[in-house]
């Protein structure tokens, strides 16, 4: 059986914001809370073989250099129920960034398909009793941040399901060396990011 690795790629919430709504998930009792630092998903999950990970090291830093700063705005809360059971923060402006961003990330050597229609968002709340879930979409009704997104960044889930900065990649930073062709395929993973 060949070791595989599960990684993702996300634009980090800054602080404060990003520790104030990881503390207050934790308060909803989200037992995910301290294993998932507060993010907008750009690349969910994704299983990959070690040999895949320069060349996609490398289309990150493709996508990244040629990538501009954007305005960042999360304000009130949504949900995805009954389909899925979380409640998120909205994205207010920056959506419309996220989505051409992630699609550019799918399109190198990681050709991902997406569960579902890709919506940005920060969740705040996941897979926990619906009570809980109604607590969190209420409380944080006004909850209102502003940002400037100057990047995003490349994790790994350790064995111990806690997601782990790997990487950075600058909007604007120079790109490596010309990537190598890839070849191969990449699995996807089930669990949430």
């Amino acid at each position: 059986m060949e070791t595989t690795t599960t990684i993702g790629v996300s634009l980090a919430v800054p602080e404060p914001y990003g520790r104030l709504l990881q503390e207050r998930r934790a308060g909803f009792g989200d037992p995910a809370a301290y294993a998932i630092p507060t993010h907008v998903t750009l690349l969910p999950p994704t299983e990959v073989r070690p040999a895949e990970l320069p060349p996609f090291r490398r289309h990150l830093a493709e996508v990244a250099a040629e990538g501009r700063p954007f305005a960042m705005r999360l304000h009130g809360t949504d949900t995805f129920r009954p389909l899925s059971p979380v409640v998120y923060v909205r994205l207010a402006e920056g959506a419309a960034d996220c989505a051409d961003l992630q699609e550019r990330l799918r399109s190198g050597p990681v050709e991902r398909e997406l569960q579902f229609p890709y919506h940005p968002h920060v969740t705040v709340a996941h897979a926990i009793p619906e009570p809980a879930l109604d607590r969190a979409q209420r409380e944080l009704a006004d909850f209102a941040a502003d940002w400037t997104a100057t990047g995003f960044a490349l994790y790994e889930q350790g064995g111990d399901g806690v997601w782990r900065k790997m990487r950075e990649y600058p909007f604007g930073a120079e790109p490596p060396s010309p990537a190598v062709p890839h070849q191969g395929t990449v699995r996807t993973a089930a669990s949430p990011f």
